[in-house]
């Protein structure tokens, strides 16, 4: 059984940085699977953001581009988030995907 635990949520102020991660527990290959970050904002569906393959290679929604980047530790079976410039269209609840497996999610608040 993979559990996926993220942590790193919370209130910032526009222009902020804060840095998600998430830790991958049980009986998963970690370093084989690509990871991949969605978020979810309130009364819209659940969005990608980003992902990171086996083999290091990223890709990102193109409203996080420059600002957003995953990044991985396969020996410590953890993903990260590091969120730089947000604005108050990153509020949302964040989730790390793996495979069919997804966190609890961890939210983020970017306000004045």
């Amino acid at each position: 059984q993979v559990q996926l635990v993220e942590s790193g949520g919370g209130l910032v102020q526009p222009g902020g940085s804060l840095r998600l991660s998430c830790a991958a527990s049980g009986t998963i290959i970690f370093r084989m699977y690509t990871m991949r970050w969605y978020r979810q904002a309130p009364g819209k569906q659940r969005e990608w953001v980003a992902s990171i393959t086996s083999g290091g290679s990223t890709s990102y929604q193109d409203s996080v581009k420059g600002r957003f980047t995953i990044s991985r530790d396969n020996a410590k079976k953890t993903g990260s988030l590091q969120m730089n410039t947000l604005n108050l269209d990153d509020t949302a609840v964040y989730y790390c995907n793996i495979l069919e497996v997804w966190g609890q999610g961890t939210q983020v608040t970017v306000s004045s």
